[in-house]
C-alpha cells in the first residue's frame, strides 16, 4: 500500500451524499447487531459446554481442530459417544468420512462418499485443508496422500483420520500424542527390513537385526 498513496489520497476526495450516509449507517448499525448476536451465542454456548470443558480440551489438542470447532464436533457426535457409536469405523460412516468403492475386472474404483453429516463432514474437511503444511503425523498424511490421490481426497482422508483420532481420545479420555512426521518413513523402513528378514531366512540363514549406535 505505500506504494500506492497518491491513489489513496485521491480515493479519500470526493463527496458523501445523505444516501450514501444512510446506507453505511444501516450497514454499520447491522453489523452491530450481529455482534451482539454473536456474543450471545458465545456465552449460550460456554455455558451448555461447561460440563464437558475435558472433552473440549481433549478435542484442542488435536492438530487443525480450535476450540470452536472442538465445541461444533462435539454439538454433532453428541457426548455419550461409545454407546451411540460402538467403534470408530460406526462414526465414521454416519459421517459419511468412508469413502466408498466398487470393484470391476479385479480393479478398484473409487466412487463418491456417501451423504452424511454435512456440518460435520464440512468442519473437519476444513480442518484438515488447514494441517496441510504441518510439521506432524496429519501434515505428513495429507501430503502422502494428495502426491498420490489429489488434494480433494487428501482432505477426506485427513479429515476421516482426525474423526477415528476423536473418538478414542473422547472413549478413552485421553489427550492427543503425535506420531511425528516421519511416522510414515520409519513405518516404510521397518517394512523394508521385515521384508528383506524374511527373504534371508526363506534362503536358509537366521538373521539377527542390531540397530547400528
Amino acid at each position: 500500500m505505500k506504494k500506492k498513496k497518491a491513489e489513496l489520497e485521491l480515493a479519500l476526495q470526493g463527496y458523501v451524499n445523505p444516501h450514501q450516509r444512510l446506507m453505511l449507517k444501516t450497514i454499520l448499525t447491522h453489523i452491530d447487531f450481529l455482534t451482539e448476536q454473536i456474543e450471545m451465542l458465545d456465552q449460550e454456548i460456554a455455558q451448555r459446554v461447561n460440563s464437558y470443558e475435558e472433552d473440549i480440551e481433549r478435542l484442542d489438542s488435536i492438530p487443525g481442530i480450535a476450540r470452536r470447532m472442538a465445541e461444533q464436533i462435539l454439538a454433532e457426535i453428541g457426548t455419550d459417544v461409545k454407546n451411540q457409536f460402538p467403534t470408530a469405523a460406526h462414526l465414521c460412516s454416519w459421517a459419511a468420512l468412508v469413502p466408498g468403492h466398487n470393484e470391476s475386472a479385479g480393479k478398484r474404483k473409487s466412487t463418491k462418499s456417501k451423504k452424511g453429516n454435512k456440518y460435520l463432514r464440512s468442519a473437519l474437511t476444513e480442518a484438515a485443508q488447514s494441517v496441510r503444511g504441518s510439521k506432524n503425523y496429519l501434515g505428513a498424511l495429507y501430503r502422502r496422500t494428495a502426491g498420490r490421490k489429489g488434494n480433494k481426497r487428501a482432505a477426506i482422508v485427513v479429515a476421516h483420520a482426525i474423526l477415528r483420532i476423536a473418538y478414542y481420545l473422547l472413549t478413552r479420555k485421553e489427550m492427543y500424542v503425535d506420531l511425528g512426521e516421519d511416522y510414515f518413513d520409519k513405518q516404510r523402513q521397518v517394512s523394508i527390513v521385515r521384508h528383506s528378514v524374511r527373504r534371508l531366512e526363506n534362503l536358509g540363514y537366521t538373521v539377527t537385526i542390531t540397530e547400528a549406535s
